[in-house]
């Protein structure tokens, strides 16, 4: 059992990203015949292959693109390429913890960038 004392780095990445770091350890620990994958890295790299949408390089630039918009941050960015919502109720819930809400042409703006890309 591993514990964590403190985080020393913190980094957002799309599901796209977090797919092929999974594929690395999945193949490094294939060439180990005798070491099974742990219970959480497999749902972990079945989640990422459920869920994958984007090619790395295509979620990135929407990443870019929606924080050229002025409602959204990184942190806000990196949870709509996840979701890759389709309307203005699976945007709203992206938005739903913060302290401000959204104009449907401010919904409307996001939702026709993410349309690029989905």
């Amino acid at each position: 059992m591993t514990i964590f004392k403190e985080i020393v780095d913190e980094e957002f990445l799309t599901v796209s990203e977090t797919k092929e770091l999974l594929a690395d350890i999945e193949a490094e620990r294939a060439l180990d015949e005798e070491r099974e994958l742990p219970y959480e890295l497999a749902r972990a790299i079945e989640h990422a292959n459920r869920f994958t949408v984007l090619e790395p390089e295509e979620a990135q630039q929407l990443v870019a693109d929606l924080q050229d918009l002025e409602k959204v941050d990184e942190a806000t960015a990196y949870k709509i390429v996840n979701l890759l919502p389709r309307n203005r109720d699976e945007l709203r819930s992206v938005y739903a913890q913060q302290r401000y809400t959204l104009s449907g042409d401010e919904l409307d703006d996001i939702l026709n960038v993410v349309a690029k890309y989905a």
